[in-house]
């Protein structure tokens, strides 16, 4: 009972904490796609060329914020698979305030927001490149493209609407709109958070350290697996396990670019149409490819 009470505390902690920069990222998000704000939202359809590039920059801030939104905007067809990528490489979620918090961990960090920002920005242009080279051949061949509204769909508004659309959009008060996202994806993350502090709690992650030994490759594979933890648990293991010496930094970095926090969770909840399971896979799968990717061309400097 101690457990479930401490893991209990823990996950309406780990909530509480994410609501503000939620919060703020949806009201964002609800002033640049309300019904009177369409001057922002033709701006964001002309420079849609750089959404990637801002992906890439929204992700670094810290805690999860971001890529939970991203992930909502993803499953309404708002945003490109490239954008996603890129948020979610870019999201380093507790790593941030843990190494502000160690004098000697100030440059690392630098070089590590700084490098997740190239890659971020890299991954995520070549798979937008990749579906628009695909779409250009299916074209070209005449096929029809069912997934192109799934991949580039131009319905920029987050709120629920009743078949036109419109719903929560029309109304005046985008503060309440964007209150009403965040409780809707605060209960996810809720739920989530109990779920994996529950386990750790009963299982543990101390005997995990000896799985990593002292083979750098193995190390940033294993630690691919641990980022894939919807949870700060992991950004948290992660970066201790680092300035304590028992993790290299290519592989710190290569968990961390695969961490996408609660993003994952609320991806496999929100984006559910017809191939959503198949393709919040597929997301996944080539989120840990391009994280130890990244985590093996940096250690080859680093």
């Amino acid at each position: 009972m101690q457990v479930f009470l401490s893991a209990l505390s823990d996950a309406a902690l780990d909530t509480l904490k994410v609501l503000p920069i939620l919060y703020l990222a949806y009201l964002l998000v609800a002033y640049f796609s309300h019904s009177k704000s369409k001057k922002f939202t033709n701006f964001l359809n002309k420079t849609k060329y750089a959404a990637p590039c801002v992906g890439a920059f929204l992700g670094v801030v810290p805690q999860c914020g971001f890529s939970s939104v991203m992930s909502d905007l993803y499953s309404r067809r708002a945003v490109t698979l490239g954008t996603l990528i890129a948020v979610f490489i870019a999201t380093s979620d507790e790593a941030i305030p843990i190494m502000l918090s160690e004098p000697n961990a100030i440059v690392p960090l630098l070089i590590m927001l700084a490098l997740k920002v190239v890659f971020a920005i890299f991954f995520g242009y070549m798979v937008d490149g990749a579906l628009w080279l695909f779409e250009r051949g299916k074209r070209k061949k005449g096929a029809p493209i069912e997934d192109e509204e799934f991949e580039h769909g131009h319905d920029h508004c987050t709120c629920h609407g009743h078949g036109d659309h419109k719903g929560h959009c029309d109304e005046k008060n985008i503060f309440l709109d964007a209150l009403y996202h965040t409780c809707n994806i605060a209960i996810y993350i809720f739920i989530a958070s109990l779920l994996i502090n529950v386990l750790v709690g009963y299982v543990g992650l101390e005997g995990i350290t000896g799985w990593f030994g002292g083979n750098i490759y193995v190390q940033i594979v294993l630690a691919g697996l641990i980022g894939l933890i919807p949870n700060c648990v992991s950004s948290v293991f992660l970066v201790e396990l680092y300035l304590n010496g028992g993790l290299a930094f290519g592989a710190m970095f290569a968990g961390l670019c695969v961490g996408a926090g609660v993003g994952l969770i609320i991806l496999f909840t929100k984006n559910r149409g017809k191939y959503g399971l198949l393709q919040n896979i597929a997301i996944v799968s080539m989120l840990y490819v391009f994280g130890i990717s990244s985590g093996m061309i940096v250690n080859l400097f680093m």
